[in-house]
């Protein structure tokens, strides 16, 4: 009796765990091949099997453990976060300065810069997993429908990481005119889930792509200190950066994800000086502290890339980390005050126009660690 009640349990696992990944199985994307293969090998950023950081990522495992077991109590929002919903008839207008962001949470935003419109790492899905029932929640609906945007001319992705590419938000993208705009390999992931190839475009850092259609502007990929993968078997097998978006008047940085790097300041000598970055600033702890760059080292970033005006990013949509969910935000704005740099603190869903509208804080007062209770400094780093 034991050995077949043990048997069917062994059965009923078996079967559950095939219908896990029958279920996840797109949405772990697609290994490149043929063409797509041998641009990643010719890469510089290619080692052998797998593309690395000039300055590899430090881990401290058991600290990592440990800080699970470590949460604030204010992880997440106790109550609604106030957010602006949005309809396609607000952006019908054109800005007036000719740059216009509106921030959807953590690091989804619209740009619309010189008569382009471009879409960063788009997530619309109820969860950042390849399942439909677990893995981190979003707080709030997108502020603006998928089917409400206006038409958007490109739309970048940083990485394949399940918080920043968002297999289900692609594939609502298919009958759209866009181009994608990505780091090396992720065209895999794309033209598995029904994007045309003639709508992908594959970048290495520095690489570019350049528009006509209103005039002068240029997508660039820029480099960034992080990682890839979205199973066990494929970390880093596809390529990630940052973005920098250079119209006929205007610049604006998105960092990406990313832990602080001397290379920064090369981006900012070639490319800048930006009107605006887009830093993230959320989800770190110190024992992976070169993996996200963490408040006070993006206001460091925001200057090496020579930025006016900063727009904090990677916060307030998902718990990803175990910090207070306000705590990027107090830091970095504790840490511009010190620093003399002006920050965008923009509603979810709010539209603004750097150096021409003014935001207020719209958070609330919860306990938060300062930087000197929990430092994210990263290694290797001329500080």
């Amino acid at each position: 009796m034991l050995k077949k009640l043990v048997r069917i349990t062994a059965i009923a696992l078996v079967i559950a765990l095939a219908g896990l990944l029958a279920t996840g199985w797109s949405a772990f994307g697609k290994r490149a091949l043929g063409k797509r293969l041998e641009a990643i090998e010719h890469s510089q950023q290619w080692q052998v099997s797998q593309f690395e950081n000039p300055q590899p990522l430090k881990n401290d495992f058991l600290g990592a453990m440990l800080a699970m077991t470590q949460s604030s109590k204010f992880v997440a929002p106790s109550g609604p976060v106030p957010v602006i919903t949005r309809s396609s008839e607000d952006f019908l207008k054109a800005p007036a300065t000719g740059l216009r962001v509106t921030w959807f949470g953590h690091s989804s935003t619209l740009v619309e810069i010189d008569g382009y419109r471009v879409l960063t790492d788009p997530v619309f899905s109820e969860r950042v997993s390849p399942l439909p029932f677990a893995g981190p929640k979003r707080w709030y609906a997108p502020p603006v429908s998928l089917a409400h945007l206006p038409e958007i001319d490109a739309v970048v992705i940083s990485h394949d990481h399940y918080d920043h590419l968002d297999m289900h938000t692609i594939r609502a993208m298919r009958a759209w005119h866009n181009v994608f705009v990505v780091p090396l390999g992720m065209g895999a992931h794309l033209a598995y889930w029904g994007i045309p190839e003639s709508r992908i475009v594959e970048l290495d850092w520095w690489q570019e792509k350049s528009f006509s259609r209103s005039g002068p502007f240029r997508i660039v990929l820029t480099p960034a200190r992080h990682a890839s993968g979205r199973m066990l078997i494929d970390n880093n097998s596809k390529l990630w950066g940052g973005f920098a978006l250079v119209g006929a008047k205007h610049r604006v940085y998105y960092s990406g994800d990313t832990g602080l790097f001397s290379a920064m300041k090369e981006i900012g000598a070639r490319l800048g000086p930006f009107d605006l970055t887009m830093i993230e600033v959320g989800q770190y702890h110190r024992s992976w502290p070169d993996w996200h760059i963490g408040p006070e080292q993006a206001i460091k970033a925001h200057k090496w890339v020579r930025g006016r005006v900063m727009l904090p990013v990677h916060w307030g949509l998902f718990v990803l980390a175990m910090h207070s969910w306000t705590e990027p935000i107090e830091r970095v704005s504790k840490e511009a005050r010190r620093r003399s740099v002006t920050i965008a603190t923009p509603r979810p869903g709010l539209s603004f126009e750097p150096g021409l509208t003014q935001l207020s804080r719209w958070w609330p007062q919860v306990e938060w660690q300062t930087a000197q209770e929990h430092p994210i400094v990263s290694t290797q780093v001329d500080q």
